[in-house]
Parts: structure tokens; sequence; C-alpha cells
């Protein structure tokens, strides 16, 4: 359902603060000076599946956002502002950009920004939770503070996109939402990428490094038990479909690393305690594994033998022949 806020029935005196207010709750915290007097403004906001997004139609002001306000609404997004009408001034990391018509912004909502329109204005904006968007910061950092002209190509199509999205948002079913919100996630991300200057960022060095943070990641919560693509994802702030993605060209998807790991360091903490050592059940659940029927299913798919053969047949062997039987499948 949409949400309208309007300054129409609101006193002149009592319309900066209420507009304030309304700012806020339709997007994140801010500042807002209104610029013209007396001032109006009308904002109609609504959820498309995962994304918060509104149309803004007001008079001449400046919004900022301050560390004071990140710190009270810290949860990142990605902001996508379309100019319907007026311009708009962005700064953000040093930056200026300036929109008119039919231009993109794009702003971060983790770090400080401000935005100001010099004149009565329409724009369409959407906010993007960090966590979908498949960037990592090394390449987001080249687009936010930045415009990026619309008239043609991915730019144009994103335009359409959230042109028609943001107009009935409200008449969506919640599952299409969600798929019209990756869409739009999924078109962001491709101009996004586009936006990397040649020669400045080697992508797949940049792909490479998050790789290996991934991995160290995976490897430093093996015990952790909701250890999951959506953990890990979030932790590094991609979308799962991105953290996919990026495992395309290993070899081996993420579930089946984690379970790989897992597995690796079950055998090699039965190895190392032998037959005195703890249970079998209680080494498995300390490495991540909840279900033990599960568990002794995919260790002797892992070792071809259960655990409790393969350990017995470890006590076979005298501790300083210095053999080692930890061993893993292929990847796949």
């Amino acid at each position: 359902m949409s949400l309208v806020l309007t300054t129409d029935s609101v006193p002149d005196e009592s319309r900066p603060d209420y507009w304030r207010a309304a700012m806020s709750r339709a997007m994140v915290p801010m500042n807002v000076t209104p610029r013209a007097a007396p001032f109006t403004g009308r904002i109609v906001t609504n959820s498309l599946g995962y994304l918060r997004v509104c149309s803004v139609e007001a008079g001449a002001q400046r919004t900022s956002r301050t560390g004071t306000h990140i710190a009270r609404s810290p949860e990142p997004y990605i902001a996508i502002g379309v100019q319907t009408r007026g311009t708009a001034a962005l700064v953000q990391d040093n930056r200026h950009a300036t929109a008119g018509e039919r231009d993109l912004l794009v702003w971060d909502t983790s770090q400080p920004y401000s935005l100001t329109y010099p004149e009565p204005f329409a724009a369409l904006i959407a906010h993007l939770p960090r966590h979908a968007v498949g960037l990592p910061d090394e390449q987001l950092k080249h687009v936010t503070g930045a415009v990026i002209d619309g008239s043609d190509g991915v730019g144009s199509a994103l335009i359409t996109l959230i042109t028609s999205v943001i107009t009935s948002a409200g008449t969506y079913p919640a599952g299409l939402g969600n798929k019209l919100a990756g869409s739009v996630v999924d078109l962001f991300t491709m101009l996004a990428s586009e936006q990397v200057p040649p020669g400045t960022t080697d992508t797949e060095t940049t792909h490479g490094h998050l790789l290996q943070r991934i991995r160290t990641h995976i490897d430093d919560h093996l015990g952790d038990p909701d250890l999951s693509p959506g953990t890990i994802a979030r932790a590094h702030h991609i979308s799962v479909r991105y953290l996919h993605r990026l495992f395309e060209t290993e070899g081996i998807s993420v579930g089946r690393l984690i379970k790989r790991r897992r597995l690796e360091e079950v055998a090699r903490e039965l190895a190392r305690a032998g037959a005195s050592g703890p249970t079998v059940s209680s080494v498995a659940h300390q490495w991540g594994f909840v279900n033990p029927a599960h568990f002794s299913r995919e260790f002797r798919r892992q070792h071809g033998a259960s655990p409790a053969v393969w350990r017995a047949r470890l006590a076979t062997h005298s501790p300083g022949t210095g053999r080692t039987l930890v061993s893993s499948a292929p990847d796949r």
C-alpha cells in the first residue's frame, strides 16, 4: 500500500519540520532545508519487493545526511535517483555531480552526502540494500557520488524500468515485486560495472582478492552452523547471485565448498585425536554439522568410509608413520 505524505493541509509555519520528518520517513534520516516560502512538497512511498521506492515533487531545498544520521540508521543502501524535472547537485566523497532531466544520480547512504535542488523538482528514487548489489566496494566507489547519462544503452533501460515500477509499485503481487526488484538490481549492477574507467581497476585482480577474502571467511566460520551463501554475501556486501557468479569459474559451488572444508576439518580432528579423542558426533558438531545422519552420509561420500570405520583405520597406524589419511573428493 502506498503512503502519501504531503504539505497540502499543513500550516505554512509547520511545513519545514513536517517535510523534514516526511523525507526521513520515506527514505533515510536526514536534514532538509526548504529554500522557498511557502514551501510545498509531496512524497509517495512504497515497497517493491526488497527495495524502498518513492516519487518526490517539491520546492527548492537542500538535503544532507551526516555521520549522526548514519549512526542512527546504519543499514547501508545504494540510492538511485532519476531526475524527472528540474536539476539536482550531489556532493559525496569530495565528488560533485549535477543531474538534469533523465539523468541518474547514485549515492551511498552509509556515507555523508548532500543533495541540493535549486528549483522546484520531481524525482523518482529507489533505495537498494547494499547487500543486494552485486558489486564489491572497489567497483562501487566508481559510481557513487556520480551522475550517469541515461540517454541510451543500459542507462536508458534502467530509467525506463525505474519509472515504470515506481509509478506502479503498489499494484504488484509480492512475488512479482521481488522479481522486478531483482531486475532493477541487475540492470544497476551492469550499468555500474560499465562506469569503471579502463586501466584503473583490474577486474580479475579485484575478483581474485574478493574470492580469497570469501574463502578465508568460510574457513574462519566453518563451526557456525548458520554459515551459508546468504550470510557470506551479507558479510561481504554483495548479493547471493553475485557470490554464485564469482564461483562459476572455481569448479565448485559455495555450498559444496563449505561442506568439503567442514569434512576435511572433521577428518583432521579425528586423525589428531585418535581413538581416545572426543566422539565422532561431538567433532562433527564442532565443525558445523547439526544432523548426524547427514554428516555420516556426506563423510562416507567424501572419504569412502563411515567416520567410525575411518577412525578405526587410523588407530591401526602408529603415530610415527607420518601417514595422512585426510583426502578430498574432486571439486564439483
